[in-house]
């Protein structure tokens, strides 16, 4: 609690958890370069603050229906909401990070 009584809620001051679901067609080189591109850029400005699930719909076709998917791979932001969709192998850093809303399209932080 501070001077006037207040309960300090930790949570709010702490950034936000990524929640990130990408995607694939089994381990064609699209996908193999869209999870190497996701995990290098999320290490690089979102280290300890992310989560990724990887789902192969070669595996599990019915679990596109979900997140309305129509193009693997795909990057699909679940949190912080809203959720955001990035289509491709992410090998594009800028576009992945305006997509994730980490960069404004002008290019700032």
């Amino acid at each position: 609690m501070d001077a006037n009584g207040h309960a300090h809620d930790d949570e709010s001051d702490a950034p936000p958890i990524y929640e990130l679901r990408l995607y694939l067609a089994g381990h064609s080189p699209k996908s193999v370069r869209a999870v190497e591109n996701l995990r290098r850029v999320c290490e690089e400005h979102l280290p300890g603050r992310y989560r990724i699930e990887l789902v192969d719909l070669l595996e599990n076709p019915q679990l596109a229906r979900g997140d309305e998917i129509i193009a693997v791979p795909t990057l699909v932001r679940k949190l912080p909401v809203p959720v955001r969709k990035i289509i491709g192998d992410l090998s594009d850093t800028e576009k992945l990070l305006v997509g994730l809303q980490l960069r404004s399209a002008s290019g700032q932080q």
